[in-house]
């Protein structure tokens, strides 16, 4: 942006005018320029920060007086304007010493200024302010009477030996630069003054950050987890970044515990490892939590409590200046279940989480430890274990997203990429769309089978093994290797059921009909609306049986593009109990669950709640889960997209289970002449003229068959005898019962 050309004028009002702000119209500059640099004249320029209020004039900046007096301006007088970009390199502050005096010399007191108080309190108003050297400006503090503050002398952080990890850094004299949070700030009376500082004094030594400053994602190699990462930082480290004395007299307590959960492979483990390596802490302990257990008695509780003797004696030994200690379990759910829910006479399970809870926050709680703990499986740890001041930050560490996916792909592909082993055919981006659902492990596989294929081409397996001598000038990974491992190598867990799908749906869908047409079109709208709706649709699918309902439900999954499509059917669950079913039905949701967007075909459902017509009897715990689980609404930012089919409308009605679907699609049978001579022209089983005789034989007469019995017959048709095959086709209908006998 180009320097404009504005008039000097007032703050509009005294507490503007505490703020240390220059104050301009909202419409001289948008919320994106924070400081702005004002030329007096052509050789000489002053910095200020900038706040926006609507009773400033446009092009007109409004100034204390005190920023009058240091720029020496007058009101009314033009300046040339332009925003100004702090260099972090170059002008952040490690130190500023501020020379105080009363305001008003006339009114003096003697009251004492507690000096730690007031950095504290000159922090919390000026953090991200931009300082010069000899600036002046007004200090309010508790509300007492006000101070005018010089700025004496300006230090720099010395950002590239923080970031390097070097333990002597050097501050620099600098004459402009940015206020932080962490900046330390040292008061001197100014000479005469008779202002009374007490408080210690801050002196210039160097903070050093529990996180080390130069970390990055893509560095730590877990990629797709930026904002994970992000939510964790600011729930469980910011309030170690500061001094302990800070943190004290905040009375704040550390987050001491972190869980993360989500499905398989996603990263858990890296990311707890690699926090682990963030911090500038002591090399973590890392356990796996069937690690704990022990067949003597008491043994485990004692596994829990020598985790936590050396933060204890060091807790004992330096106090609040004890170094963080951390403690990772993996798998904490084989440790951490719900009290009273395994069984056995021993109760080590539960004596174990009493233990865990004593140390995390007990009677003798420890503030220098940080646990992390590691679960695919969250709804079975203790809830006590769940509460703030334990385990209270608890992230899910979900399926990557598109994003996500390509930057996991970027750094399982970098060592390729450096050493030119990579063709430039490989596109990342359309590998990262093509992954739908994969998990972070899944994607390391994929790139691994990619690698094994390349490898492969250049193998010659004969009477022996022999490697290509000139395989490496010739190895090279192609965008076909990748497309080969993601055809037959990795499929994700939470991925399509393709195979199945294809197998109900193996013989085609047949258009026989207005029926289906109306019903394929609806199935559209009803995908469209679990793509951009609130949460869940559900439609069930009834009609006849062999009507073909299982086959049209398939095909419109497989038409919704869903990442996430499985199918629930009776019959996976032969010889299940009535719990195992339940359980296995849940399963089905859950893992849907962890998709953006999913899609569950639970097939002949019926035959799920065990009905039969005798008696009649069907399994009430089935049928409670499965209302339970039609109606509930998936998480935030989760879509759910479930079909039904069922043959007996009728007794779904009794159960009270119709209300509980989005829609119910009616699936007829084949009832006309022309819907039957439709199949049998997509069949190609029949001839015209064999076609034109059966129309005319069925013409005027009751039919009604569904369509899977039909394909079924002209299937059988082909191994008729021609002469005899459209009066022996005609005869097998009329036997069945499918067509009216003829007169």
């Amino acid at each position: 942006m180009n320097s404009m050309r504005m008039k000097a004028g007032k703050c509009p009002s005294d507490e503007l005018s505490l703020t240390n702000c220059a104050v301009v119209n909202p419409q001289d500059f948008n919320d994106s320029v924070k400081h702005v640099e004002v030329y007096t004249s052509p050789s000489q320029s002053f910095v200020f920060t900038i706040k926006s209020h609507r009773d400033v004039p446009p092009s007109t900046i409004g100034f204390g007086l005190l920023q009058r007096k240091w720029a020496t301006l007058s009101l009314g007088q033009d300046i040339d304007v332009r925003p100004f970009q702090f260099d972090i390199n170059q002008h952040t502050l490690a130190n500023i010493v501020l020379e105080v005096d009363f305001l008003q010399k006339k009114s003096t007191t003697l009251e004492p200024y507690d000096s730690d108080a007031m950095a504290r309190e000159f922090l919390a108003q000026f953090h991200h302010q931009s300082f010069s050297i000899g600036q002046q400006l007004v200090f309010q503090f508790q509300e007492k009477k006000l101070l005018i503050l010089i700025v004496k002398e300006l230090e720099g952080a010395d950002i590239n030996a923080m970031r390097s990890g070097s333990k002597e850094t050097k501050s620099r004299k600098v004459r402009i630069g940015q206020c932080f949070p962490n900046t330390m700030i040292v008061f001197d009376k100014s000479e005469g003054s008779s202002v009374n500082l007490v408080g210690k004094s801050k002196g210039k030594t160097v903070h050093h950050s529990i996180i080390n400053p130069d970390w990055d994602f893509q560095n730590m190699g877990v990629g797709g987890l930026d904002t994970e990462f992000n939510a964790i930082f600011r729930r469980a480290f910011a309030s170690r970044v500061f001094p302990p004395e800070i943190v004290e007299q905040l009375g704040c307590k550390h987050v001491k515990g972190i869980l993360l959960y989500g499905p398989p492979g996603t990263g858990k483990t890296l990311m707890a490892r690699q926090i682990g390596k963030m911090l500038n802490a002591r090399e973590p302990k890392i356990v796996n939590g069937p690690q704990i257990l022990d067949k003597y008695v008491g043994e485990s509780e004692a596994n829990i409590r020598r985790l936590f003797a050396d933060a204890e004696e060091e807790e004992k030994r330096l106090g609040s200046n004890s170094g963080l200690h951390i403690i990772i379990f993996d798998e904490i759910d084989a440790i951490c279940k719900s009290r009273g829910s395994v069984a056995g006479a021993s109760g080590v399970h539960d004596t174990v989480v009493n233990q865990l809870l004593a140390k995390i926050d007990g009677v003798e709680q420890l503030n220098n430890i940080l646990v992390i703990g590691m679960t695919n499986r969250r709804d079975m740890i203790d809830e006590a274990l769940l509460r703030p001041g334990r385990m209270e930050v608890q992230m899910e560490i979900g399926l990557p997203s598109e994003t996500g996916r390509a930057q996991i792909l970027k750094i399982h592909t970098a060592r390729m990429r450096d050493n030119k082993k990579i063709a430039p055919d490989v596109d990342l981006q359309e590998l990262a769309v093509l992954t739908k659902n994969f998990s972070g492990a899944e994607i390391e596989g994929l790139v691994r089978a990619a690698q094994s294929t390349a490898l492969n081409r250049l193998i010659k397996a004969s009477n022996k093994v022999e490697v290509d001598p000139e395989a490496g000038e010739k190895l090279m990974v192609d965008r076909g290797d990748f497309l080969h491992a993601l055809e037959t190598d990795i499929k994700p867990a939470f991925g399509t059921s393709s195979e199945a799908l294809e197998l109900y749906i193996t013989r085609g869908i047949i258009n026989w009909g207005e029926p289906i047409r109306s019903l394929l079109e609806y199935g559209v709208i009803l995908t469209q609306q679990a793509r951009t709706g609130f949460g869940l649709v559900s439609v069930l699918l009834e009609g006849p049986p062999n009507a073909g309902k299982t086959a049209l439900a398939a095909q419109l999954a497989k038409n919704s593009d869903f990442p996430f499509i499985k199918i629930c059917s009776p019959d996976d669950m032969v010889g299940f109990s009535e719990s195992a079913k339940c359980l296995q039905i849940r399963k089905f949701f859950d893992d849907a669950y962890r998709s953006e967007l999913s899609c569950i075909l639970v097939d002949n459902i019926e035959r799920l709640l065990d009905y039969g017509a005798i008696g009649p009897r069907y399994s009430n715990i089935v049928l409670q889960a499965l209302l339970v689980l039609l109606t509930k609404q998936p998480p935030k930012g989760r879509k759910l997209l479930v079909f039904c089919t069922t043959s007996r409308r009728q007794v779904l009605e009794e159960m009270e289970m119709l209300s509980t679907f989005t829609a119910v699609l009616r699936v007829p049978n084949i009832s006309t002449c022309e819907q039957l001579v439709a199949v049998l022209e997509e069949t190609d089983v029949f001839s015209k003229n064999e076609i034109t005789a059966i129309a005319r034989k069925v013409a005027n007469r009751r039919l009604f068959i569904g369509i899977k019995k039909l394909l079924g017959m002209i299937e059988m048709a082909k191994h008729f005898d021609e002469q005899r095959r459209v009066f022996d086709f005609l005869t097998q209908l009329e036997v069945e019962n499918f067509l009216e006998l003829g007169a």
